[in-house]
């Protein structure tokens, strides 16, 4: 993820060849509402799928879904015979939008390596609707994603965006959702090379941000004008703060923007996200909240969890886990098991799917989750049910991220974000036929379909076709 390889002329080329997307793919159809009948519906709140169910969708938002739900004049009927129907796809902690072509520098947002700043960085000034990952992983089923940046000088990478997948020009729905803080193996190495650094950098930085509120009072004012999360950029210069907000403190660490941005982590305003693979890591970010009880912390990665499970549960703290980290691919991974997610649910810890960087690409996570449902078949491995399994790529997910009031299920009053599926989606073989975003149909074309349909049958010529 952090090392990459510039093929410059080549990938450059390939990249200028591609034809950008319509940026107004989204369909008018369903936005006078549609019911899919006689379909096998999974809500995506854990329970077990129906078979031969309803869903209405009107308005943008899930009318009713279930068994026996009667049919609305006027909407579309759409015959789900033989097709399953879930809720969209929610990717918590991605880089979709950020990055186009990963191997030329010039196309990507998620490192700022040589940036002055690191916590006041915000993704979604940069997120690109028309960036190739985006309408590959729509057409996967992904309606929703929680972007996050890359930490790349500092341990603190900086602040994430909640946004949707529809075909349009304006992605964000929620800037500045969460702060991104990489501790473990690699943030002991952004910090000076040991875990003991960069807990200190931590520890610092958010004394920093609270004595710098105690100082400037920009939470007051940013509650005063209704700002959720105050990155700097909106703090008024008056006499009050005119002694308080120029550069940094005597003794200070961060600049005045970075310790801006983190005030509403210590607030407990912005969630902290936290990546941490190992258990004694694990523990550490658990402790901080006896310093910092406002904190509203996730823990991301884990891989190691299933170890302080019970740890995890009591202190309430979600978790977003790789669903196949079962190697020891580094020291902080000696205890990965493909239990370890199952292990965690059965001890009460509120944990999603997420972490889908490079291979690991979001359109993959119902495979994921259908591995934790087949793990669950093996003597003396904890996986999860089928429902539990779905559920950890749409609601829990959406919970986690604090949208789970506004998508993840097909509950009554939630977005009309709706997958139509050709099988069992948690089958390897099974791929979506239709894609909703806000009652919205979506445009399925993509930049891979496209070169699916060039090549299918090729024309034999002295030039490939984009040289012609």
């Amino acid at each position: 993820m952090m090392a990459r390889t510039l093929v410059r002329d080549g990938l450059a080329l390939l990249a200028a060849s591609v034809s950008l997307p319509a940026l107004a793919q989204s369909s008018p159809q369903g936005a006078e509402g549609f019911a899919i009948t006689n379909a096998t519906i999974a809500i995506g709140d854990g329970s077990a799928p129906i078979h031969g169910g309803t869903v209405v969708v009107r308005g943008g938002k899930v009318v009713a879904a279930g068994a026996g739900i009667a049919v609305p004049a006027g909407v579309e009927v759409i015959d789900g015979t033989g097709k399953w129907v879930t809720p969209g796809i929610v990717s918590a902690v991605t880089d979709l939008g950020l990055v186009d072509v990963g191997a030329v520098d010039e196309s990507n947002d998620d490192y700022a390596e040589k940036a002055g700043f690191n916590a006041a960085l915000d993704v979604s000034a940069a997120i690109d609707p028309d960036a190739t990952p985006i309408g590959v992983s729509r057409a996967g089923g992904v309606t929703r994603a929680a972007v996050a940046p890359v930490a790349a000088n500092a341990i603190f990478a900086g602040q994430g965006a909640i946004i949707d997948l529809a075909a349009d020009i304006d992605p964000v729905s929620r800037p500045r959702a969460f702060q991104f803080v990489e501790l473990g193996e690699r943030g002991a190495a952004l910090a000076g090379g040991s875990r003991v650094a960069a807990q200190a950098v931590l520890r610092n930085a958010l004394r920093e941000a609270a004595d710098f509120d105690r100082r400037s009072g920009i939470s007051k004012i940013g509650g005063a004008k209704g700002v959720p999360a105050s990155t700097g950029d909106d703090i008024p210069l008056d006499p009050r703060m005119a002694q308080t907000t120029q550069g940094r403190a005597d003794d200070g660490l961060l600049t005045r923007f970075d310790a801006a941005a983190l005030i509403p982590v210590v607030n407990g305003r912005q969630p902290l996200y936290v990546h941490v693979e190992r258990a004694a890591d694990i523990l550490q970010v658990l402790r901080l909240k006896d310093e910092f009880p406002a904190l509203k912390l996730v823990i991301v990665g884990a891989a190691e969890g299933w170890r302080v499970a019970s740890r995890i549960a009591a202190a309430r703290v979600p978790v977003l886990a790789s669903a196949i980290t079962d190697l020891p691919g580094r020291f902080e991974t000696l205890a990965a098991t493909q239990s370890n997610v199952g292990r965690m649910a059965q001890a009460g810890v509120k944990v999603a799917l997420g972490g889908f960087y490079d291979n690991d690409q979001p359109r993959y996570a119902p495979q994921y989750a259908g591995n934790l449902v087949a793990v669950a078949q093996i003597p003396g491995a904890t996986g999860l049910t089928w429902g539990q399994a779905l559920a950890s790529i749409t609601s829990v997910p959406a919970e986690i991220i604090g949208e789970g009031g506004r998508f993840g299920s097909l509950k009554p009053g939630l977005a009309g974000d709706v997958v139509i599926w050709d099988g069992d989606p948690l089958e390897v073989t099974s791929g979506p036929v239709a894609i909703y975003i806000d009652g919205v149909k979506q445009n399925m074309v993509n930049h891979q379909t496209r070169l699916r349909d060039r090549y299918r049958h090729p024309q034999e010529g002295p030039l490939p076709k984009a040289y012609q």
